[in-house]
């Protein structure tokens, strides 16, 4: 199983957990990231760095976050990978807890 991007990481995109991934298994849009789930080893570390608390392993998604689980394998495909951390986006404590932000999200 691999691990999941969800909902909250829209408009926030923080990168620490981009740092601890042994597999560089993060890819970046212009405002969310995605994990390969190839790529992606199931070792959990980014789950403690991510400031919006929006990674989850596939099998313990929230309900109605399945469609991530689609939406990170397409978008890790097109996107580059990330590898080191950048600066979050300039609203992104704002963000950060808002809900249903799907429709928000950049291609």
């Amino acid at each position: 199983m691999a691990f999941v991007v969800t909902d909250n990481c829209i408009q926030c995109k923080y990168t620490d957990c981009v740092a601890v991934c042994p597999a560089d298994a993060f890819h970046e849009g212009p405002n969310f990231l995605a994990i390969d789930p190839v790529d992606c080893i199931d070792c959990g570390l980014c789950v403690p760095e991510c400031r919006a608390n929006a990674i989850f392993q596939e099998d313990e998604l929230p309900a109605g976050q399945e469609v991530f689980i689609i939406l990170n394998e397409d978008l890790a495909k097109q996107w580059p990978k990330i590898t080191e951390v950048k600066p979050p986006l300039a609203d992104a404590q704002k963000w950060n807890g808002v809900a249903d932000k799907l429709d928000m999200l950049q291609n």
